[in-house]
């Protein structure tokens, strides 16, 4: 674990739980793609940094979430380096509070302030700032969070971020958090289409070919999809169905999960309603949805 893995020309993944790009400008200036998931991450990115004689100038977030940015602050105080994060994501890099606050859609209990959800705050410049690496592409990829992104480096290597994930971790969660199911959607489309060396998703092994992968992420959001419709034969208020997603997936509520899941269920009921194959209306003070 934390293992420095070379991909091609001047392009490195880590291998840890969140999977850290490293991109080498020059002879010894490094950029990483994410930082890990705490401070302890951040120590050990610095060590695999200073054991090669790279000098870290900046690190790229794909989104705002805590296992993506856990390392910022400290990599940040220790070397001075330069944060990058686009739109909603640069101000929840600052400001990490408002991640519990929107997952919770209010002022959050104690239980969601923590580094799950919380990574330290931490100062992040935006994509457009000129210190941002030229050689760089930036690909937008919306539907996990609201502004993700995944970037290609010159040597034709795409950084996914959260835009995919892997059959073990769907299989594992069954339901994954989106903020935006139609983007999300919309993004594995372009995912599909995309030409690269090689895909490295955050949660999942690097491939030659995102295609099998994209159809097995569609699959599970149309999955889920078809199984919250299910549920709408009758009138359902949002907590009695997250309550029976919870059931049919054999998921355990805690205060994170019923954040995180109820959160992802209110984004597929939008979605749905959208499309047409629910309706929502208020009976008796309560908002219940039920199958057109």
């Amino acid at each position: 674990m934390y293992e420095l893995i070379p991909v091609a020309g001047r392009t490195y993944y880590i291998d840890c739980p969140t999977k850290i790009g490293v991109f080498l400008e020059g002879e010894n200036r490094a950029y990483l793609i994410d930082s890990g998931n705490k401070k302890d991450a951040g120590k050990k990115l610095r060590q695999i940094l200073e054991q090669q004689g790279w000098r870290l100038q900046g690190i790229l977030n794909t989104h705002s979430h805590a296992d993506h940015i856990g390392g910022n602050r400290y990599l940040q105080e220790q070397t001075g380096c330069k944060i990058f994060a686009w739109g909603v994501e640069n101000a929840f890099t600052r400001y990490p509070l408002l991640e519990p606050s929107f997952l919770y859609g209010g002022c959050p209990p104690e239980e969601l302030r923590h580094k799950f959800l919380m990574a330290q705050e931490s100062g992040a410049l935006e994509f457009s700032d000129p210190a941002f690496p030229e050689e760089i592409e930036v690909l937008p990829l919306p539907g996990h969070s609201l502004h993700m992104a995944g970037f290609r480096t010159p040597d034709n290597v795409v950084f996914l971020g959260d835009a995919v994930v892997s059959p073990d971790t769907l299989e594992k969660y069954g339901v994954s958090y989106l903020y935006d199911v139609e983007a999300a959607l919309r993004t594995l489309d372009t995912v599909e289409q995309m030409e690269a060396a090689l895909f490295i998703p955050s949660h999942g092994s690097p491939t030659t070919d995102s295609k099998e992968l994209v159809r097995l992420n569609r699959e599970k959001i149309f999955e889920v999809g078809d199984c919250i419709v299910s549920f709408c034969k009758e009138p359902r208020t949002a907590e009695e169905l997250l309550r029976e997603l919870f059931t049919a997936y054999g998921l355990t509520m805690t205060f994170e999960q019923h954040a995180l899941i109820g959160s992802t269920l209110r984004s597929y009921l939008t979605w749905l309603k959208g499309s047409g194959r629910l309706t929502a209306e208020i009976q008796e003070n309560a908002m219940v949805w039920r199958t057109v």
